[in-house]
This record gives structure tokens, C-alpha cells and sequence, in this order.
């Protein structure tokens, strides 16, 4: 549709759901009526979507999940942009609505002291505050607080294993003050929670995640350097949650490294330096053909969705 604008969505609340699967086909239903597309994970543990489409149709399915009186108090954050974010609606059923595969964390009783973006510089300025980014490695490449430690993981599960290698813990009488952050902030909740199990005492972490912080704080009262992933087509925003310039690789879909284009391992839907060695040649073949598609659909202003859709994760 041209001169459409795209609300995004994105929203999470851990919460008991005993009947989430049963709620996947009439929620799957509503949002495929209303023509709003992205991604809605449900386990037992909660809700954690990002979806997309006409502003009045992204407002209707929140409105739909509200009427549940669990669900009543969701909040949400909003973002808009010219290119649809996504092309396809999935409702998936999961363990968990965000993954860190330690069994009996749950947020809901025991996440840290959440911190609102405008008191977060203070937090994270005092020296005796340890801060860390809880988001994956290439997440952290495109952007981070100052001073935040980068745990360099390749996937939120790998987050324990480095707290238990970090030092942090030490003897129970010593544990520092830490503060964490995540994109939205449901890794966050989760990740505190599991340091006050633990035995962490003093445990932050920003409310509504960086982007709740770059949508609120002014850029130049800002600690946050870089741009910041998100898992959409938009790829990166800024402050005040503008689209930033960086393009995803269609094959691991993972943000291009800066000069990766030159790279002779980087071929255009296929490969990257980050994921050639990674993919077998009968791989990149279905890849090659797959982004010949699609540039023939393009060619012919018609929508290829299996080249074009980004992989939406936590945040």
C-alpha cells in the first residue's frame, strides 16, 4: 500500500498463562483479520510479541489482548516507519518467552528494582555499579551504554555461564551492585531474577529497555553510543527511535559488519564474512536462488516474503 505508515508494536508481560496453547488459534485468527503481521510467542510463562501493520488494526489486536483481565495492564511501545516491518504473522508456542533454560526463575516473583530511563544515567554513572548488556554479541556491536561490560554471548542462554566465570560472585559478603539492560527489557527481568537467585541483592534494570530509553531521553543528555538492533526490517533506530542506516544479512540475518560488503565472502542474500563458513554449498545455493526470486519479484513491484523477512527474537 503506498503512503502507508506502519505502527510497530512491540510488548511482553510474564504473567501465568496454564491455557496459552489454546489461545494460539483465535489470537493467530484476529491479528490474520486485521492484516498485522510479525511475531507472538506464548508459554506458560507469558506473552512477548513484536507485530506491525495499519496503526487502528495494531490497536485493535492490543485492545483484543486487554480484554483478557490478565492481560489488562499490558504496556507496550510504539514506533513507526514508511516499510513494513514484516511480511508474515506467526503465533508459536514456546518453554519460555525468553530463553535461558535455568528451571524456577520467575520474574514475576523475583525480578531486580526496575529503574525509569530518566534516573538510568545516575545508576550507571556511579562508580560502584557494575553494568551489563544481557543482549547478544552482534547486538552490542551496533550499540551500548558507556561504560557497560559486553558479556560477548552468542545467545541469552549463554548468560549464566558467564556470570558464573565473571568474578561477579564472589563471596557472598562482596557481590557488587549490578545493573542490567536488554532491548525491551523482558531479558532483563529475567536475567535479574536469576541474579537474586543467585544471591545478588542489589539488582537494576532499565524499565522498558533501551528503547523506552531512546525514546525518552534527549540525545544530548544521552550515555547510550551506537544504534540499537532490533528484530525487524528496520534493523537499528536511534534516539528518538529513528531508523538507523544498517542493513541485515539475509542469510544469518544478523546486522552487516561495517565493510562487509567488500568482503569477497559476502555475496548479496547469500553469505556474510560472519556466516560463510557456517553454511554448506547446497545451502547457499537455496540462498542464491532464493535472493534471484526475490529480485525478480522486486523487479516486478510485487512482495517476496521469503527473502525479505527478518527473524524476530526476544528483546
Amino acid at each position: 500500500m503506498p503512503n502507508t505508515v506502519y505502527l510497530t508494536a512491540a510488548f511482553y508481560k510474564f504473567v501465568d498463562l496454564p491455557d496459552y496453547a489454546a489461545r494460539k488459534a483465535p489470537l493467530l485468527e484476529f491479528c490474520e483479520s486485521r492484516q498485522v503481521k510479525g511475531m507472538i510467542l506464548l508459554a506458560e510463562e507469558g506473552i512477548n510479541s513484536t507485530i506491525a501493520g495499519r496503526p487502528e488494526d495494531v490497536h485493535a489486536v492490543l485492545a483484543y489482548l486487554r480484554a483478557d483481565p490478565l492481560l489488562a495492564d499490558l504496556q507496550h511501545k510504539e514506533s513507526f516507519s514508511e516499510k513494513a516491518p514484516f511480511y508474515r504473522m506467526k503465533v508459536r508456542l514456546k518453554k519460555e518467552i525468553v530463553t535461558l533454560q535455568v528451571p524456577g526463575i520467575s520474574p514475576t516473583k523475583m525480578a531486580g528494582i526496575y529503574v525509569k530511563p530518566q534516573d538510568w544515567n545516575a545508576l550507571i554513572s556511579d562508580p560502584d555499579v557494575v553494568v551489563v548488556d544481557t543482549r547478544n554479541n552482534y547486538e552490542v556491536e551496533l550499540g551500548t551504554f558507556k561504560g557497560a561490560i559486553d558479556p560477548r554471548i552468542k545467545s541469552f542462554a549463554e548468560l549464566p555461564a558467564w556470570v558464573a566465570q565473571s568474578g561477579l560472585t564472589g563471596s557472598p559478603d562482596k557481590k557488587p551492585k549490578v545493573a542490567m539492560f536488554c532491548t525491551g527489557g523482558i531479558r532483563c527481568e529475567k536475567s535479574t531474577a536469576y541474579m537474586r537467585e543467585q544471591g545478588f541483592e542489589e539488582v537494576y534494570h532499565l524499565e522498558g529497555g533501551i528503547l523506552k530509553y531512546l525514546e525518552t531521553i534527549p540525545q544530548d543528555q544521552s550515555l547510550w553510543q551506537g544504534e540499537c538492533f532490533v528484530f525487524d526490517e528496520r534493523v537499528s533506530v536511534g534516539h528518538g527511535l529513528a531508523p538507523g542506516p544498517h542493513t541485515l544479512c539475509r542469510s544469518c540475518r544478523h546486522p552487516l559488519q561495517a565493510g562487509a560488503t567488500e568482503s569477497p565472502l559476502f555475496e548479496a542474500g547469500v553469505s556474510c564474512p560472519r556466516c560463510h563458513a557456517h553454511t554448506s554449498d547446497e545451502q547457499k545455493a537455496n540462498a542464491r536462488e532464493r535472493q534471484r526470486q526475490w529480485e525478480l519479484a522486486k523487479q516486478r513491484q510485487q512482495v517476496h516474503i521469503g527473502a525479505t523477512l527478518a527473524k524476530p527474537q526476544s528483546t
